[in-house]
């Protein structure tokens, strides 16, 4: 798969509003380029693929936002919204906050948000300027080796 037409796929299952398969979404990964971590600064509005991996679902529970990379020793993996809609960082859920490496994943170096507290690491692709496409990955994340696929637009 190209860089383009693995583009239009991910923009087309990221719409489905059913099942994706988390092989396509392997496919879809490998072909697109890398990114580094400094070039992804800034605030990010999250969503997830429904692959039936057991956090699918979850991050609605907590009012999941998405994600703001501040600096890279200051990302906040969870910003949640309260009741009255206001922002936030949840930081009792993945007990505290991250940093962003450039960290080997499947072969290639690419920005990671790793977690500080937890065995967690969260690796990331570029789809385009304003789209980032997120696996999941680390100790206790993985069931029978499934990752958790997510995307992430930029905000503003």
């Amino acid at each position: 798969m190209n860089v383009a037409a693995a583009r239009g796929r991910f923009d087309e299952l990221l719409r489905l509003k059913g099942a994706v398969d988390p092989a396509e979404l392997d496919t879809i990964w490998t072909a697109l380029p890398r990114v580094r971590a400094e070039e992804i600064l800034g605030e990010w509005k999250g969503s997830e693929f429904a692959t039936g991996h057991p956090l699918c679902g979850q991050l609605n529970k907590i009012r999941w936002y998405g994600k703001s990379f501040l600096s890279l020793l200051d990302a906040k993996p969870l910003i949640c919204r309260r009741e009255d809609g206001t922002l936030y960082s949840n930081t009792t859920t993945m007990k505290g906050e991250a940093s962003l490496w450039n960290v080997e994943f499947r072969g290639e170096v690419t920005a990671t948000m790793v977690y500080d507290s937890m065995p967690v690491f969260d690796h990331f692709k570029r789809i385009d300027e304003h789209t980032l496409f997120g696996i999941m990955n680390g100790k206790n994340v993985t069931p029978g080796g499934q990752h958790f696929y997510f995307a992430l637009s930029r905000v503003g």
